[in-house]
């Protein structure tokens, strides 16, 4: 049976068998941010500390909500099932809240969104379809509007070049603002900017910590990076920054203890080391400091 990749994509990571709807599945099969180091979720709770409530949009395990000290509302929205041993404080949930007051968290999220592929060909882009083996073959041209765009936000100059239509990113990011009355909103992916597409496009998958074809039968990940600046234009006053430019400037730094303390006081040193290490992973630029993160407040200017 041929399929869109979005409609391929909705099936294998969101029915009622697939990929997200196991629990934990994150952490069993990639790393991230949160998974890194408590001190991102710390961090990003700078970005407002009094916020009455935190919402984590694509909660995985929970992993960040559990680190955070604070006392406001948590609420963590993910489709798998709640995790066994998750702190009762934490409310967990399939569905974003109608209105969100506070601070909201995006890690990883608008990767996972589905999206079409095309592929241009001779007479223009054509929609790729694939089987649950995998196996691709070109479709009918898109709509008008996913048309319109590709050539707004990734053009198609030659035969066989490919891009993902984020118009679904784009529609998910401005649903989200617009929930939040008050308060700031965070989505931290991988991402490209119009200088930046990949010529084949980024359709992949991941599977116990390895990247793997992307297979549309529930049994990996199956993910794209972000057009973040598309993103970005779909809602005003949108910042695109760095994970590396945004973190350091919350005070992750990465810096080493001074070597006399490894004299003093040995623990200490080592303690210190270790969270050198974890802050230095965070916003290595080529890696998870290479994040793109699409910021917005409807309350007040952030230090970004």
């Amino acid at each position: 049976m041929w399929m869109t990749w979005r409609t391929a994509m909705e099936q294998a990571l969101y029915a009622k068998d697939g990929f997200y709807r196991s629990t934990g599945q994150p952490a069993r099969h990639f790393r991230t941010s949160v998974h890194a180091s408590p001190r991102f979720a710390a961090a990003v709770l700078r970005l407002m500390p009094d916020a009455p409530q935190i919402v984590d949009v694509g909660s995985g395990d929970g992993a960040l909500l559990a680190a955070l000290a604070t006392e406001a509302e948590l609420i963590a929205v993910e489709i798998a099932p709640r995790p066994a041993g998750l702190p009762a404080r934490i409310a967990w949930t399939d569905r974003l809240p109608e209105t969100i007051d506070g601070l909201v968290i995006a890690n990883e999220w608008l990767d996972t969104i589905p999206v079409d592929v095309v592929e241009q060909a001779s007479d223009g882009p054509r929609l790729v379809m694939v089987s649950p083996d995998g196996t691709e073959c070109l479709g009918d041209p898109p709509d008008a509007a996913d048309l319109a765009w590709l050539e707004r936000w990734w053009p198609l100059t030659g035969p066989g070049r490919r891009a993902e239509i984020g118009r679904p990113r784009d529609e998910a990011w401005a649903d989200l603002v617009k929930r939040v009355r008050s308060g700031v909103v965070v989505a931290a992916d991988y991402g490209h900017t119009l200088g930046t597409r990949p010529f084949h496009g980024t359709l992949t998958g991941y599977r116990n910590g390895r990247q793997v074809q992307p297979v549309p039968d529930g049994s990996c990940d199956i993910t794209a990076h972000v057009a973040l600046d598309a993103c970005a234009a779909s809602v005003p006053e949108t910042r695109l920054t760095t994970q590396r430019d945004a973190l350091r400037a919350l005070g992750i730094l990465g810096a080493k203890p001074p070597i006399e303390l490894a004299g003093t006081d040995p623990p200490q040193y080592l303690r210190g080391l270790r969270q050198a290490g974890e802050e230095a992973e965070l916003i290595d630029r080529d890696g998870l400091g290479s994040f793109g993160w699409l910021v917005h407040s409807s309350s007040a200017r952030i230090g970004l």
